[in-house]
This record gives structure tokens, sequence and C-alpha cells, in this order.
């Protein structure tokens, strides 16, 4: 099975989408056959590479609230991702353009390591007040998770994987995602929003369920009487009782 996650290192919802489906599918009884790819997204490609404000500021400009409002709606986002185990500090969040950290994860994903810093960057920007605009900030990351941090500098210095992370944005908008997190899975199930575990849960369960059913292409399948395996009545087949 693979689950394919668009998701934005900027949005607060994907943070705690992704624990709770973490949540979910460990305790998936075949989570060892789940790939799981993370894929990019931006929720503001507009933003500049870095926004001389605190984060209440800039979506109280972008979406022309109070300041008051966005506290409350940030006071309601903090204590979902309390319930996962997250320790958002709004207050210490750099407003930054996510696109290099973008294109950082997939750099860290031709060295199997894209998993590693998709977290790090997250709990860098959410919990620790982190720049992921920043490339020595990103260079630090890469070493921490294995990474070459010269290399880091090297790549990002570049516009390498710019047309990885483009490519990434336009097939989330091909498959219909305006918004992240975005979960897909095996592309035949969507999943929009950082939905409850449970609910995680049960899309795992139903497609694996499906994914084992076969699809029958031509005939019409029909009971082989106590033997399990089904034939096609609409063409020639052979059963218990000889072929025809």
């Amino acid at each position: 099975m693979k689950i394919e996650i668009w998701s934005d290192i900027a949005c607060p919802w994907c943070y705690i989408g992704k624990r709770r489906f973490e949540d979910a599918l460990d305790g998936f009884a075949h989570k060892d056959v789940v790939d799981v790819e993370w894929r990019s997204f931006q929720l503001d490609p507009s933003l500049p590479d870095h926004f001389d404000g605190t984060e209440t500021e800039y979506l109280s400009q972008m979406k022309v609230m109070p300041a008051a409002q966005v506290r409350q709606m940030f006071d309601h986002v903090t204590q979902q991702a309390a319930g996962v185990g997250l320790n958002y500090d709004f207050d210490s969040i750099v407003v930054a353009n996510s696109f290099t950290a973008h294109r950082f994860l997939h750099f860290a994903k031709t060295h199997g390591l894209m998993s590693e810093a998709k977290e790090a960057l997250l709990s860098g920007h959410f919990e620790k007040g982190r720049d992921i605009g920043d490339i020595e900030y990103l260079a630090e990351v890469g070493q921490e998770i294995g990474l070459d941090p010269d290399e880091v500098r090297r790549v990002l210095a570049t516009d390498e994987f710019t047309d990885e992370v483009q490519s990434d944005i336009s097939e989330a908008r091909s498959l219909g995602a305006n918004g992240v997190p975005f979960f897909v899975i095996d592309r035949k199930y969507g999943i929009s929003g950082a939905q409850p575990a449970e609910v995680f849960t049960q899309a795992l369960e139903t497609a694996w369920d499906e994914g084992q059913k076969l699809t029958v292409l031509a005939g019409t399948p029909q009971s082989a009487g106590s033997d399990s395996t089904e034939e096609f009545a609409d063409g020639a087949v052979c059963g218990p009782d000889g072929c025809n």
C-alpha cells in the first residue's frame, strides 16, 4: 500500500495531521508493507523569503482579521497540537517562505531521509522558532539527520530540486487538492485535512480490504461450489465438473 501526503512545512494542521496519521498507522496490522511518501505543497507561494513581523501580524494582514481573532485561532490550534504531544509556540515562529525548505526535503529524499527531514523541520518551525528559510539552519538539520552540511549548502545555493517541488504542487492540484494536509492512498482514496486518528484507521482498513479483492474485467463471477475460487461464467472456463 502506498500513501502520498501533500503538506507544507508552514502549515500547523499538517504537523497535527502527521501525528494523527502516524497514530493510526502505528496500530495498523499491515503497517510493515505501507510505503509513505511526502509530497510538497505551498499554502502561500507569494510569501517573501522572510516576513518582517510575527505570525500573528502576518495572518492578520493576509486574512484581514483582527489580531485578537488570530490569537484565538492560534489558541485553538495549540490545544489541538497538545492533544497529539506537540508543543506549538506561535509567538516564536519565524515567518518565511517554505520553498527552499521543500527543495531541501527533496534533496534529503535522494538519501532516503525525507521523513526524518520533514519531522525535524516541522518541529523546528512550530516548536522551536527556527527559520526554515535559512540555508544555514537547513544545513544544521541536514547534519543532524546524517547529511553532509556542505553539500546541503551547495545544493540550496542553486535551483536544484525546483522542478521536483513544482511538480508535486502541480500534481496536487490535478488531484483536486486545494489545501493541505492531503492524503492519497493507492491513488484510489483521498483524505483531506487533519482528520482524527480513527478516520485514518478506517481509511487504512478500507483501502487494505478493497486492495485484496479481485476486480473482474470480463465475465460474470459465479460460485464454484464449496471452492472459494471464483470462475467467469461468460467466458470459457474450467471448473469442478470439467471445462466448457
